[in-house]
């Protein structure tokens, strides 16, 4: 029996004993964006350290600093980063995940305590469960399986855990460039398991996500609120220029009304072309999913270019306006409203503010209004894509024919991982997206869960992964 089916066979054996790890984690409250709840998420943190160090890894606990959150100054939860081997003759694998969850509670309508994990129907659910602490303990009980079973592993192993991810990485990225030539050197790959199926029976390998860049759009007029009875039709009301300027944005077909948007896009290859195939994707599922079939395209293909690599535009709120239950006969002094644009290869993000500030002025002109107009671009993240063809791809899709005995959907994702850009800007490696999970999972939503069926599968991929890179020349 070679090493990977010893790994697997061991796997299988300890499928309960990886379950019960799951819900020890899954029973620490680590929700970041919570001032209560901090303590809670520098204990997952510890607790992480302490079972890989036990495991034999080599930690080094990194503050980020403090933050102030809602008025209250705490401090950030700890980055640990680890190396798990330090043979020169081996590759070294780099991979991220994170330890803090989305707010949870039951009277939100969980079935069940989200800090509890309950296993019915061969689903794990608790929050965290697939977001990201069943991806997280997917590394740590693949070393410790090696470490049991007597195999050597055949890469070094270095990794960073943090506890801001569902907060924004706040303090992150200094650390990622600091440490780029010094905890991180030497790393070959990294590899990020921090996403999801396409579907609930195929798995995948991702290898773009979209950037997004979020503007504020604010109309201000009088001085004060204004009673409508008296004043309206006889001012500029801030309101009635807002709505038009957001309507100008983008059709009801989904198409972008700014112009030059799409001159930087890149165009559809034949190559490209031939990944749409066989993809586990439908328009019933999806429909499925929505409650009512509101799908803009007629081809499935189409609607998935629309999520993974065209750029979108998408209009969130409307802050300043009267949205309380009831009437109010009120005429707002002054409104903002709150859109992003979704962006994709080649667009920079410098050419879009442009586009889109130019755009909505010249649309403010066109009105003759006297009240003020102000475009504020209050985030730039940029897109992120990588040839699927990498040698890093490669090993993972010969990993996920091991494990799953069929060739993996090739994906791109419609929101952002910036981590993703993050590693491969600093530290000029690939970086692989090889998610766990299935696209049902509901993460971030209520009865958050794994499949039991996902998570061993899934501990195998991760181990069946390093053996393949450690057997695949990365300079192809």
């Amino acid at each position: 029996m070679g090493s990977v089916e010893k790994y697997f066979e061991l796997v299988d054996q300890n499928q309960q004993q990886f379950i019960e790890t799951l819900r020890e984690a899954v029973a620490i409250p680590s929700v970041s964006s919570d001032a209560s709840r901090r303590g809670d998420v520098v204990r997952m943190g510890e607790w992480l350290q302490a079972r890989w160090e036990a495991a034999g890894a080599v930690c080094k606990r990194v503050e980020p600093g403090k933050q102030d959150l809602h008025g209250v100054e705490l401090d950030l939860p700890p980055v640990i980063l680890g190396q798990y081997g330090n043979d020169p003759a081996k590759k070294t694998v780099l991979v991220y995940g994170h330890y803090d969850v989305q707010p949870a509670l039951l009277e939100d309508g969980w079935d069940t305590d989200p800090f509890t994990l309950v296993e019915k129907d061969d689903r794990l659910i608790g929050r965290g469960s697939t977001d990201d602490k069943g991806p997280v303990l997917g590394w740590l009980l693949c070393v410790e399986t090696h470490k049991q079973a007597g195999i050597e592993m055949p890469v070094n192993l270095k990794f960073c855990w943090e506890g801001m991810e569902e907060s924004g990485s706040e303090g992150l990225d200094a650390i990622i460039e600091a440490e780029a030539d010094k905890w991180f050197k030497g790393t070959d790959v990294v590899c990020i398991s921090d996403n999801y199926w396409l579907g609930t029976k195929k798995p995948c390998l991702t290898h773009g996500l979209r950037g997004v860049s979020y503007f504020h759009l604010q109309v201000e007029g009088p001085g004060a609120d204004l009673h409508s009875g008296v004043f309206g039709g006889t001012v500029h009301e801030p309101m009635v220029d807002l709505v038009h300027l957001l309507a100008k944005l983008v059709d009801n077909s989904g198409r972008i009304q700014v112009p030059g948007i799409y001159d930087q896009v890149m165009p559809v290859s034949d190559a490209e072309e031939r990944t749409y195939e066989g993809l586990e994707f439908s328009h019933n599922a999806l429909a499925s999913d929505l409650k009512r079939d509101i799908i803009i395209h007629a081809e499935e293909r189409d609607t998935l270019k629309h999520r993974w690599r065209f750029p979108t535009l998408s209009i969130h709120g409307v802050e300043g306006a009267f949205y309380a239950p009831g009437d109010k006969t009120v005429i707002p002094a002054r409104v903002r409203g709150k859109f992003s644009l979704r962006t994709v290869p080649n667009m920079e993000p410098e050419k879009v503010a442009q586009l889109v500030k130019r755009y909505l002025q010249d649309e403010f002109a066109k009105l003759g209004s006297k009240n003020k107009m102000t475009v504020i671009e209050t985030h730039a993240g940029r897109w992120w894509y990588s040839s699927p063809n990498h040698p890093n791809f490669v090993a993972g899709s010969r990993a996920t024919e091991k494990v799953y005995g069929v060739k993996p959907d090739l994906t791109r994702e419609g929101g952002s991982i910036p981590v993703t850009l993050t590693f491969e800007e600093n530290l000029g490696v690939n970086v692989l997206l090889l998610p766990m999970g299935a696209a049902d999972d509901g993460a971030h939503s209520i009865n958050e869960k794994i499949d039991k069926r996902n998570y061993i599968q899934g501990i195998k991929l991760l181990g069946a992964y390093l053996h393949e890179v450690a057997v695949t020349d990365m300079t192809a």
